[in-house]
């Protein structure tokens, strides 16, 4: 129930929609229990049980009844009318008269019900757009390290299947959760009020149905989680298949992902079965359960009808067992209900678990902007661990404005965790990383990454044009954008491509090469005019002749800036002016490249003399 009043705590502000909405469902309960009340007066007229001094449920009064919000008034006002009718036109008149009023009976319920639909349509489309907008915007929010320990099938799956799942399970059972229970509530008043004696009796074997449904619900809980659970896995599986089908072909994988992707989908749809077959167990039971007490209503009112012992004649007695049937498909409708929600449930908590998610980079309160860099970057006594696993440790780190620093070492040294403390990407788990003196945790997040330009070994590019690939999230002019190309040395390659800046690049600009996807990257870096560059491997896996046109664009890039590099062909550092060594999370040694190949035998003249003999140490 938690989950599901959250889920409608989307629909906010509910002014907007729940007084309309009740009086629309009310109204439309009203008018549709009308309908069937007047088949009383009508077999009444049929049967020749009424006189002119008889209505519909006994004498009707002398004059127009006093106002009153009750059903008395109401009843009283119909049998005025009613006998005023019977004793000016008799019976065909008052059988035209009951006939007219049922008909005005029957469109205003479907009036109101229309109503109410349209307005629950609006409330629908809300809650879906907004839990949709906040999963998006809460996955956009987290921190990288949340997506190392997620699937990405699995969180795409939570934005597309489990919210379609929260709109067609949850918010489509707004009429039958709503509406069904006041429009049982409001038969049985009608029905205690024609006879309290029947109406308890009716009531003996509630109890026992509601219970068999809920442990129904309860199962079909169970079958949702392991469901909803299965697709996000089986999505993961074709997420991965996709991204790597080239190596998947290479290595003669398919037999191998298509047994993965087969265990999910069986699993996945024997579970879907299962909830298929239970669901459905529902509405039947419900039904039937609802047939049995009518038929026990038969039995024992008819007894006392024939007995004698009823306050009921017969034509009551058959409205009012017309009237009590109309229970069962509000009944079977909340059943139902009940029952195709449970999937919805689960599907709500999946989005809602990562909505609740606690945001581990966060802005501190009164977080101030942090002023124009001027490039002096400083790492002081910095640690950092991933859970109980050290990752950094004491790290002590000055780049001076202008200066180009350069980060070597073996693999799982820590170097791109480093880099990724001066975007905020991480928190240090001790320790602090100054901007010109400012405490990055004290300042914003947007002013922070506002001032840093970012080339790292994957180029990411998006499913757009080249233009707005290097225009990306700034307001540049084209004139802007192409100075950026030129810098980059893309320009040439862009004009050769069929459609210029407006040629389409494709997923993860999978119709360029990967010197041209790289070239695309600076380029936008170029854009931003950083004041702090940071590159991580950005020419690691590129061949000689589009390395050269990257690293030229590259010199040009970081000219006059503050520059850290990650690279692990030392050539390309050579020049920097200053080098640092990282080795299991701490620096081992830092100097130029001169000072350092003077250190004979230390773990940089290694990484030299290794690179010099062709052996390229990967990161």
């Amino acid at each position: 129930m938690k989950t599901y009043l959250r889920l409608l705590a989307f629909s906010r502000p509910y002014a907007d929609f729940v007084p309309l909405y009740a009086v629309y469902a009310t109204l439309g309960i009203v008018f549709g229990i009308a309908n069937f009340t007047l088949v009383i007066p009508l077999l009444n007229v049929l049967f020749g049980t009424t006189d002119a001094h008889v209505g519909a449920a006994g004498a009707g009064p002398a004059s127009v009844p006093a106002f009153a919000v009750s059903l008395g008034y109401i009843k009283a006002l119909f049998n005025f009318y009613f006998d005023q009718t019977l004793a000016r036109h008799g019976k065909q008149g008052t059988l035209s008269f009951v006939c007219v009023l049922l008909i005005g009976s029957v469109f205003l319920s479907n009036v109101f019900r229309y109503l109410g639909g349209r307005l629950l349509a609006r409330v629908r489309a809300r809650v879906v757009r907004n839990v949709r907008e906040a999963l998006f915007g809460r996955i956009t929010e987290l921190e990288l390290g949340y997506f190392s320990n997620e699937r990405k099938g699995d969180l795409i799956s939570r934005l597309t299947n489990d919210v379609q799942e929260v709109e067609i399970s949850v918010v489509n059972t707004l009429t039958a959760v709503f509406k069904e229970p006041l429009n049982i509530v409001g038969i049985f008043v009608l029905l205690f009020s024609m006879s309290a004696q029947l109406t308890w009796f009716s009531l003996v074997l509630l109890p026992v149905s509601g219970g068999i449904i809920a442990s129904v619900s309860k199962r079909l809980r169970r079958h949702a989680t392991i469901s909803q659970t299965t697709l996000g896995q089986m999505l993961s599986v074709i997420e991965e298949t996709l991204g790597g089908m080239r190596v998947v072909k290479a290595f003669n994988a398919r037999p191998y992902v298509l047994g993965k992707f087969d265990f999910y989908n069986n699993l996945y749809a024997r579970t879907t079965q299962r909830i298929d077959n239970t669901r459905d167990l529902a509405s039947p039971f419900s039904e039937f359960a609802g047939v049995t007490v009518v038929a026990g209503l038969l039995y024992y009112g008819g007894s006392l009808v024939l007995s004698g012992t009823s306050t009921l004649n017969g034509s009551t007695f058959v409205g009012y067992i017309i009237l009590f049937s109309q229970i069962l498909t509000p009944a079977k409708n909340l059943s139902g209900a009940f029952s195709n929600i449970q999937r919805g449930l689960v599907a709500g908590g999946r989005v809602l678990g990562v909505i609740d998610t606690e945001l581990r980079i966060r802005e501190q309160p009164g977080a101030r902007v942090l002023p124009p860099l001027q490039g002096r970057v400083e790492l002081r006594d910095v640690s950092f661990q991933y859970g109980e696993v050290a990752v950094l440790q004491g790290i002590n780190l000055v780049i001076e404005p202008g200066q180009m620093v350069a980060l070597v070492g073996p693999s799982g040294g820590g170097k791109s965790t480093l880099a990724d403390l001066l975007p905020r990407f991480y928190d240090p788990s001790a320790g602090q990383v100054l901007f010109d003196g400012h405490d990055l945790r004290a300042c914003t997040l947007h002013s922070v990454r506002a001032q840093m330009g970012i080339v790292t070994q994957e180029s990411i590019l998006f499913n757009d044009t080249i233009f707005n690939n290097i225009k990306f999230n700034t307001e540049a002019t084209e004139e802007e954008v192409i100075a950026a190309a030129k810098t980059a040395n893309a320009h040439d390659f862009i004009m050769a491509s069929p459609l210029g800046y407006q040629t389409s690049i494709g997923d993860r600009g999978s119709r360029l090469s990967g010197g041209q996807r790289q070239r695309l990257s600076i380029a936008r870096a170029v854009l931003r005019n950083p004041p702090l560059l940071i590159l991580d491997e950005a020419t690691s896996a590129l061949d000689t002749e589009s390395e050269q046109l990257v690293q030229e664009a590259l010199t040009r890039l970081m000219a006059s800036r503050t520059s850290l590099v990650i690279a692990h062909r030392l050539s390309t550092v050579r020049h920097a002016d200053q080098i640092i060594v990282l080795e299991a999370g701490r620096i081992v040694q830092r100097g130029t490249h001169t000072e350092l190949l003077a250190q004979t035998g230390s773990l940089y003249w290694r990484l030299n003399q290794r690179q010099a003999e062709g052996l390229v140490i990967s990161d």
